[in-house]
């Protein structure tokens, strides 16, 4: 090789090796690293966090961010009191040398303490077509307004909870499977499962009004709303907060016990501040926080299904119970499943 080579390769190995040097990952430097090792922490709880310096960096300082707010730290402890539960990413800005670096971890922000056990008495039972898969269930003043699910049979419907008459009803087309329902502002808003698009109708007439499409959540399962805004499962651990004049997903929550996150919430109901979500194929509700998606409470339908006549096309894995209306006169819950022949009202209480 002729010195004038060697010369130009020796040069050019300097120069990729002072690029190297100056466009370090930070996750070559540092990493963020928590007592224990852990990835799950729960709310409120206070826990050490340390920065790993791999290449001995001289560290002038170190803020740590999640959801958008700093978190101060104290004697090398952080404590976790963030308002909204799920997955979550810690950030930690490190100034070194005359520049910032941010590293990242993963870790799970779950419930505080264990859901309370609640029971239910039941208070009344009343009528129920066995041909409603049930999939949403609300009241409006003393009626009882449902929404259906199976392709060919889903529909929209209005009826009498004391005597079962139908006063209205809205058919679905075919190629839809019909879900969760909720009442807001004089309109009807209805989901359908995997097509990706809901309706809207109006209150008095049951006239359609509009069609909305989904935006980043998977699926449509339950619908509820909280007087100004939508909430909407989609079979994962995250409900969806919409704008029920622009339908767009605004916000989530992520529902969580103090042990994992929590999916498969179907029909909802919201009540004071709380979320009662069917669990999917269960025969339990969960009292989830609608601020921070914390699971506060299960209630246990275990038995219910009993009191119900089974057909010859019974599935236990598919009708099941489904369907929770929160009436505020009565200050009571009615729940149903997919084909009973009952609808019991019930009232909830602690175990």
């Amino acid at each position: 090789m002729s010195s004038f080579k060697l010369t130009f390769f020796s040069l050019s190995l300097l120069f990729l090796a002072s690029c190297g040097s100056g466009n370090q990952k930070p996750s070559s430097l540092f990493s963020i690293v928590l007592e224990g090792n852990t990835n799950k922490i729960n709310q409120g709880t206070t826990i050490g966090v340390s920065i790993k310096n791999i290449k001995n960096k001289d560290i002038e300082k170190v803020t740590y961010v999640m959801d958008g707010e700093e978190l101060p730290i104290s004697d090398g402890k952080i404590n976790f009191s963030v308002p909204k539960l799920g997955n979550k990413v810690l950030k930690a800005n490190i100034t070194y040398e005359g520049t910032t670096v941010e590293v990242t971890k993963k870790l799970k922000v779950l419930a505080s303490k264990a859901p309370e056990i609640y029971t239910y008495t039941i208070l009344n039972e009343y009528p129920h077509d066995t041909g409603a898969y049930t999939q949403g269930l609300e009241f409006h003043n003393d009626t009882l307004y449902e929404g259906t699910g199976k392709k060919g049979r889903s529909f929209l419907r209005k009826f009498d909870y004391k005597t079962g008459k139908v006063y209205q009803q809205v058919d679905l087309d075919k190629t839809y499977f019909g879900e969760g329902i909720t009442i807001l502002n004089d309109k009807i808003y209805q989901l359908t499962w995997r097509s990706g698009v809901g309706f809207i109708y109006d209150l008095k007439d049951m006239k359609k009004l509009d069609n909305f499409q989904y935006g980043e959540s998977r699926e449509g399962w339950g619908l509820t709303n909280d007087g100004t805004k939508l909430y909407k499962s989609d079979g994962t651990e995250k409900i969806w907060i919409l704008n029920p004049d622009t339908m767009e997903e605004e916000d989530h929550i992520e529902i969580a016990s103090n042990k994992s996150l929590f999916a498969d919430t179907n029909e909802l109901e919201y009540v004071d501040g709380k979320i009662y979500a069917n669990v999917y194929q269960k025969p339990g509700v969960m009292i989830i926080d609608a601020k921070s998606g914390a699971i506060e409470g299960v209630v246990n339908f275990g038995g219910l299904s009993d009191k119900v006549t089974k057909t010859e096309n019974w599935i236990d894995t598919d009708n099941v119970l489904n369907g929770i209306a929160y009436h505020p006169t009565r200050k009571t819950f009615f729940v149903t499943g997919k084909d009973w022949d009952k609808l019991f009202e019930v009232q909830i209480e602690k175990k």
